[in-house]
């Protein structure tokens, strides 16, 4: 069959782990054997950095939210039907409802139901009605954890046998990154509110009053607390110590890996936690928020701390750069999520789709 991608929300460096994602399984998809052919519909940004496999491109800017989404409800449909594509695996949340050919639509996670304080209040209302067009209207649906895939049950009138819960998978190359540890402590994480970095910086504060020598970066897209949390770090004492980097390219992510001492990741939400499972891989010793999608990534293989509590964090945080973990089960347990295991898992549902009527 031809299986269709629409890619139409992606803006390359922009969207954080949802690119990695995409970009990992299609790459997956074209290194494993099955019958099927592959196409993703792109935007005018995705031009400037092609995904992997044959694209069609459409006349439209992701950055231009509302042109984007009436392309994708109006105009996508009709290029599908054109094409003949057979399913449509929406890996960004949002689905055509009129789509000639099964939806199977990814779900992330649910922050919009969960924490929707987090969200501008102009976003809010699109995003509760177009998830749940998608969720209601697509055949199948994918979440990337079993807690994603309760909630989807519990907001949603969806069926528990009509979600695939597909893990991401683990770069390999992390696997070989050398180690070569300084004083830094690492955190790779999109500057948004749930993700607590403004929690993780003033603990960071008062941990370095006791460790002058050691540093803080923090490696991602610059969100919606930036500001909150620059202010925050000017507060702290140790701003000369704590480095905003941005969103990053593989390679100087991997740079980065490379230098640190330990890992913290300190969100109070998730639907899956990607940076956890890359330092697990790469041999760092991992703090991480005690969350049912960590611990489910993590498997019992980091120091878990309470993420809303300073001095669980910051006793998380002293234990892991003064007394190191094994890190040998991380590896193992990492080692368990593979890209061709989600890219085998992901074609199968849209087999599936296509099995069930409409």
């Amino acid at each position: 069959m031809k299986i269709g991608v629409n890619a139409l929300y992606l803006i390359p460096g922009g969207v954080g782990g949802t690119e990695i994602y995409l970009r990992n399984l299609l790459a997956a998809c074209s290194r494993i054997e099955h019958p099927h052919e592959i196409v993703s519909f792109t935007n005018e940004e995705t031009a400037a950095a092609p995904l992997p496999g044959r694209s069609i491109p459409m006349r439209v800017k992701a950055a231009n939210r509302p042109a984007r989404i009436v392309l994708e409800q109006i105009t996508l449909p009709l290029a599908c039907a054109r094409q003949g594509i057979d399913v449509l695996l929406n890996p960004g949340f949002t689905a055509p409802v009129f789509a000639p050919c099964p939806n199977v639509t990814v779900f992330h996670d649910l922050q919009h139901k969960r924490h929707p304080e987090h969200f501008r209040w102009w976003d809010l209302p699109f995003w509760r009605m177009l998830l749940f067009q998608s969720a209601v209207s697509s055949h199948r649906l994918i979440a990337v954890s079993h807690n994603t895939k309760r909630d989807l049950l519990h907001y949603y009138p969806v069926q528990a046998n009509a979600i695939d819960v597909i893990h991401h998978g683990v770069d390999p190359s992390f696997f070989a990154i050398p180690r070569s540890p300084a004083n830094t402590l690492l955190c790779v994480s999109t500057l948004h509110p749930h993700k607590n970095v403004e929690r993780l910086v003033r603990v960071f504060g008062a941990l370095h009053a006791r460790y002058p020598e050691l540093r803080l970066v923090l490696a991602g897209i610059r969100g919606f607390a930036t500001a909150r949390i620059e202010e925050t770090i000017a507060t702290t004492g140790a701003a000369h110590a704590i480095e905003i980097t941005g969103w990053l390219e593989l390679d100087a992510l991997r740079e980065l890996y490379s230098r640190a001492l330990a890992f913290v990741y300190p969100s109070t939400f998730e639907g899956f936690g990607m940076p956890v499972l890359e330092a697990m891989a790469a041999g760092i010793p991992t703090a991480c928020s005690d969350i049912p999608p960590l611990r489910e990534v993590a498997g019992g293989t980091a120091l878990l701390f309470d993420p809303r509590d300073d001095a669980s964090m910051h006793a998380a945080l002293e234990r892991v750069v003064t007394a190191p973990l094994d890190t040998a089960p991380a590896i193992a347990r990492a080692r368990e999520f593979t890209w061709e295991a989600a890219a085998r898992a992901t074609i199968a549902a849209c087999e599936a789709a296509t099995s069930r009527p409409a």
